[in-house]
Formats: structure tokens, C-alpha cells, sequence
């Protein structure tokens, strides 16, 4: 376990070899489950701001899906996620050429349409974030439909804090992360300066 800052990382963010492999999976983690994407309350109006420029990469399930459920929705539990297709996939993704489901609010934003890229529990995944009044508890969300990821990441040898670096700095920022690389890659270091 590793203490940094506000947050607690489970010492699998450094040891967990992954890299996302979507021609095995197809984009599998935008489908299964029970809801949606989860999203932050500050994602909230973003969700409603960016709509009618994302509407345009949407299928009509999805469009469909988000004029009868709302941009997002609150579940029993008091969470926010994005709504879906009859209880399946995000009604934000689309499927590719391939049959692969990609987000089509990062679709808008790669185009340049939009300044946000997509929920931050997505840019994340498989990486959770459990929040708690005093931190957050950072935590490798271990999933059979991700094997192939973890296979991947084991053959390019690509610890999961590393392939999630650009998510990692868009939540937490570029100190925190270095902070985070100095820590798990020179810890004898970090030992020494305490």
C-alpha cells in the first residue's frame, strides 16, 4: 500500500501488468455490468454541456436511451452513472467498424468538438476509486473480461500505473504523479528523505 497526498494505492496500481487490448476484448467493460459509467458529481453538468456536440457520434439506441433516461442517472444506492441501451452497454458507446465499442463522447472530443474526453471512472478503468471523507482508496479492479489486457501487459512488460499515467494526471495531477512513479521506482529513496 502506498500513502501519497489524500489518496491510498493498492500496492496492484504498481505490480499489475496491463494494457488494454480491444481487438480481444471489443470494448467489453462499456457493456457488461450493472449500470453504467460511473460519474463524478462535477461530471454532472459537463454530462448535460457536452450533449447536443455528442449527440451526433451516437447511435439511435443511445440517443434513444439518454431522451427517455436523462444524460445520467442516480441509482438506489445514491451513485451517478451514465444511462444504457435496455440495461447492456453505455448509451454513450458506439460500435466500430470492427465491432468494437468505443466512447462516442471521446470520439467528439478526438475530433476536437469538446474539451472533455469521457467520464474519468472510464479513462481509468480498470483502476476504482472508493471515496472516503479523508481519501481516496485508489484500487485494481480485477475482472475476467480484462485477461487479455493483463496478458498484453505482461508480454510489453507495462505496470498498470504506467499505462494509466495520462488518466492518473488528469485526476490527481502531474506532481501527484511523479510523486507516485518516484515512490514505486526509487524506494529506497523516498525512504531516506522521510
Amino acid at each position: 500500500m502506498i500513502v501519497l497526498d489524500n489518496t491510498i494505492i493498492s500496492d496492484e496500481i504498481k505490480e499489475q501488468l496491463f494494457v488494454c487490448d480491444l481487438k480481444a476484448c471489443k470494448g467489453a467493460c462499456c457493456v457488461e455490468g450493472d449500470l453504467g459509467a460511473p460519474l463524478d458529481e462535477d461530471e454532472l453538468e459537463v454530462m448535460e454541456d457536452i450533449y447536443d456536440e455528442v449527440e451526433p457520434y451516437l447511435s439511435d439506441e443511445g440517443k434513444a436511451a439518454i431522451e427517455k433516461q436523462g444524460s445520467f442517472i442516480l441509482d438506489e444506492e445514491g451513485d451517478f452513472s451514465t444511462p444504457t441501451i435496455n440495461g447492456k452497454e453505455c448509451a454513450y458507446a458506439i460500435y466500430d467498424e470492427s465491432g468494437i465499442l468505443k466512447c462516442g463522447i471521446e470520439q467528439a472530443y478526438l475530433e476536437g468538438k469538446i474539451h472533455f474526453r469521457k467520464p474519468i471512472s472510464c479513462h481509468l478503468y480498470p483502476i476504482r476509486i472508493s471515496k472516503y471523507d479523508e481519501y481516496d482508496a485508489i484500487n485494481y479492479s480485477r475482472w475476467s473480461i480484462c485477461s487479455s489486457a493483463c496478458t498484453l501487459g505482461q508480454e510489453l512488460g507495462v505496470p498498470l500505473y504506467k499505462f494509466l499515467k495520462e488518466a492518473l494526471i488528469r485526476k490527481y495531477g502531474e506532481d501527484w504523479y511523479q510523486t507516485l512513479v518516484e515512490v514505486i521506482e526509487n524506494p529506497q529513496a523516498t525512504e531516506e528523505n522521510e
